[in-house]
């Protein structure tokens, strides 16, 4: 059994590596959290330029055509960069929603557009990540229209269309669905949000009547929102690994690089256990990840699982290395002028991007469960 990617994946994640390095470097993250820009629109129009935002779309809509697999090295190289752009919302998100449960008519609209960089899509996610029950859901469809609050939206501000989870009240029940809105609209107002990472801008939408258009969930349209945030979590994750392992490349070089009493401090054994125990925990995550990988690949009927074991594993890999890459670089660490917290600021967003780390143990826990019971 490979759990490797192949020359052709290989040769992509060196491309857009390449690309990334050559385009994104930290000063461009940095612009971006000290301007008002949301987001790098010369960087995001690069990966729109390479095709990266049509990668799995199919190339009947204008697509690359590719595989998951492609798509999870990409998210690597992405959260290695620390990238501010809007590549998870529009393309991990709301571009594989709409591969899965849009209309051949919905398809033929936004797949062309989305590939082709022509608009940003983004989700917005239920509110409840634990309970499947409408009642926690704050938006209503009826009779092609929603109203309610969602947030937070991740690139909300500039995003065109939002796949929003909503309560279908149409036959009179609460039934859980999936609608496509058009966030250019008098009757949708948004309002930015302040998080710890403001190069991923996060928006509360209100929706006043808004024009809806549902799309074709099954009768169980939580199991729907659940298929896509494992696809999300499996892709989320490699670029949490990135992101991690960047920390931990930006720990070891300072450790080298710093001396202390006439010795380097990565010589010390309580510097030398730190990153021992960060690059632990990201070779746990890169193997469950990869698990996920072949999961997502194949359909497999372990992907709940792979997803659950990915998002827990990456999350708590990215967020220690984030973290004790700004401690191993001590006071400097914590100071505005130091690039530690680019990683930091991005571990704890990815973090929460999905749902709380608990409900996805909760979940890991009761698939588990579920399977040795079966």
């Amino acid at each position: 059994m490979n759990f490797d990617f192949s020359e052709d994946q290989k040769l992509l994640k060196e491309q857009v590596a390449r690309y990334l390095s050559d385009n994104c470097p930290i000063e461009v993250v940095r612009g971006v959290l000290e301007s008002d820009d949301y987001y790098s629109s010369s960087v995001w129009k690069g990966l729109v330029d390479l095709g990266l935002t049509g990668t799995t779309i199919p190339e009947e809509y204008g697509g690359l055509g590719l595989g998951p697999l492609e798509l999870c090295v990409i998210a690597e190289e992405l959260g290695r960069a620390s990238a501010p752009v809007p590549f998870s919302s529009s393309v991990y998100l709301a571009t594989e929603a709409l591969k899965l449960f849009g209309t051949d008519l919905q398809k033929e609209t936004w797949l062309p557009k989305l590939a082709s960089g022509e608009i940003i899509g983004t989700f917005a996610l239920p509110e409840s990540a634990i309970e499947p029950n409408a009642n926690n859901i704050q938006c209503s469809y009826s009779s092609n229209t929603i109203s309610g609050v969602k947030m937070p939206i991740p690139d909300g501000n500039y995003a065109d269309i939002c796949i929003t989870v909503v309560k279908n009240t149409t036959k009179g029940g609460d039934d859980i669905s999936m609608v496509i809105v058009p966030l250019d609209n008098s009757n949708v107002t948004k309002k930015s949000l302040s998080t710890l990472d403001q190069t991923r801008n996060h928006t509360e939408i209100t929706f006043n009547n808004a024009e809806a258009d549902l799309m074709d969930n099954s009768d169980d349209g939580w199991s729907d929102v659940q298929q896509i945030l494992d696809i999300a979590a499996v892709l989320m994750a490699f670029e949490q690994i990135g992101g991690a392992e960047a920390s931990l490349n930006m720990a070891k070089e300072y450790a080298l690089d710093r001396f202390a009493f006439g010795r380097q401090i990565g010589s010390y054994q309580a510097i030398k256990h730190k990153l021992a125990d960060m690059y632990i925990k990201i070779e746990l995550a890169k193997s469950n990840s990869y698990f996920g990988a072949m999961m997502l690949n194949d359909n497999g009927s372990d992907l709940k699982i792979a997803a659950a074991a990915s998002r827990v594993a990456a999350t708590d890999a990215f967020n220690y290395a984030a973290q004790e890459n700004i401690q191993t670089h001590g006071g400097i660490g914590f100071t505005w002028e130091a690039n530690t917290q680019f990683y930091y600021r991005r571990s704890q967003v990815l973090g929460l991007a999905l749902g709380s780390i608990a409900s996805w143990k909760d979940k890991l826990v009761t698939q588990l469960e579920e399977k040795n019971i079966n």
